[in-house]
């Protein structure tokens, strides 16, 4: 280590000392300076120009890129301008070499977080991508630096397997990740923007929406696959018949989970059940209500009163009977049973009933509530109120509970009474006595 330094050192100090180190020093400072002074102007443009008139998605997310991407974008413009000139007249300009690596390596980590940003949802996915990719590239720039990136590619193209009449290193499997990387990131970004452009749409439905995002996205990533293998000049025709007798073990063996995918398309195409909709679902774990929160291609999220998602298989609303409170329409009729003592007057009662259906939030006048005197029971004079309810997705035991309060301060009020059962019991005298 010592000779090391020893050798190293001498050299260090005298490109220290020298003069155009100095002058190079210099214009990499004028460069970061009128790339700020460049920085700072475009920001404020841009800030103007987004408050004149509408502007498209496209133009949004290419002004946003431009954005991110103006410090070192100018910086490495202002610095090859730079190198251009001192090459010219045969001045030392390693310097500002090695400040236009660092700058393009800076443009290039910009770029990569931005389609991260558009591609992935916010998470610990992305913040571990995002580093994962800052640690690469400056890596390989500090192997570029120190003239080591080449003896570093050899040696990862040395370390390689043959497999029949292939020939595969770790050159090439770490190629072959970084382009599939790439396309997959670069589908997703694009996904994302289609994705945005439909949920814009003011003639699609909520589930032809969701169908058209899945589709969008699938065929992106199938395309960018393709497009990954063909760069890396793997044989389609030899993966076909692979992935086709993996494709059908698979398939025997996940034929639950593809059975949820093909249910999650069928109710994304029919349209039967979308984002919003209250529903009621039977399955073997019980009696599921709530509000549909969103549809995924192998469950849909049902939301409770009480704010608790279950993740229901879209397997479970095509085998089992669903309820729909928002399908047929905006109304649904709702029954309140109710008895009454024989000793009160059951004209009154039903009466008592209409009026206090009527008045009452989200129950309609027309049709109008009516009573129904359905028979005479054990204890009592059993009548039947039927109201019609507008809005369905907003609850039904609230409506239920505001009619019953009502009902029972009309009750209390005119003297009808709840009747108890009751039993009579006659005592028999012994005929031996």
């Amino acid at each position: 280590m010592s000779d090391w330094l020893n050798k190293h050192i001498p050299t260090w100090i005298d490109a220290l000392s020298h003069p155009g180190l100095w002058w190079q020093a210099m214009a990499v400072v004028a460069a970061m300076v009128l790339a700020w002074v460049v920085d700072r102007r475009y920001d404020a443009w841009l800030r103007g120009y987004l408050k004149t008139g509408d502007h498209t998605r496209a133009g949004l997310v290419a002004l946003a890129a431009s954005r991110r991407l103006a410090f070192p974008a100018a910086l490495s413009l202002v610095l090859v301008v730079e190198w251009g000139v001192f090459s010219q007249l045969q001045l030392r300009h390693a310097l500002l070499w090695v400040a236009l690596s660092l700058s393009v390596a800076l443009l290039l980590v910009r770029l990569a977080v931005y389609l991260l940003s558009g591609a992935l949802k916010p998470g610990s996915l992305l913040s571990a991508s995002e580093n994962f990719i800052v640690a690469i590239v400056w890596v390989g720039v500090a192997l570029h630096l120190v003239n080591w990136l080449p003896n570093v590619l050899a040696a990862l193209d040395s370390a390689a397997v043959t497999i029949g009449t292939t020939r595969v290193s770790a050159l090439l499997v770490l190629r072959a990740i970084g382009v599939a990387a790439l396309v997959m990131v670069l589908s997703l970004w694009i996904s994302r923007l289609l994705e945005r452009k439909v949920r814009d749409s003011q003639h699609l439905s909520p589930s032809a929406q969701v169908g058209i995002n899945k589709v969008i996205k699938l065929l992106l990533l199938i395309f960018g696959t393709v497009i990954a293998l063909q760069v890396l000049g793997v044989n389609l025709a030899a993966l076909a018949v692979i992935g086709g007798t993996l494709g059908l073990g698979i398939g025997l063996g996940l034929q639950r989970i593809v059975s949820n995918f093909i249910s999650g398309f069928i109710l994304l195409v029919d349209g039967s059940i979308k984002p919003g909709n209250v529903i009621t679902v039977e399955d073997q774990s019980g009696t599921r209500y709530g509000w549909v929160h969103e549809l995924r291609s192998r469950y849909i999220v049902i939301r409770d009163r009480d704010g608790v998602d279950t993740l229901m298989p879209n397997e479970n609303l095509i085998i089992n009977p669903v309820i729909n409170w928002s399908y047929g329409g905006e109304s649904i009729r709702l029954k309140l049973p109710i008895q009454i003592s024989y000793a009160d007057d059951p004209e009154l009662a039903m009466k008592l009933l209409e009026e206090s259906a009527n008045g009452q939030d989200r129950v309609l006048t027309d049709p109008a509530p009516v009573s129904r005197l359905l028979g005479f029971g054990e204890n009592g004079i059993d009548l039947d109120l039927r109201v019609w309810v507008t809005s369905p997705e907003q609850g039904i035991n609230n409506v239920r509970s505001d009619i019953n309060l009502a009902i029972w301060r009309a009750f209390k009020a005119h003297g009808i009474t709840r009747p108890l059962p009751q039993r009579e019991l006659r005592m028999l005298e012994d005929e031996t006595d």
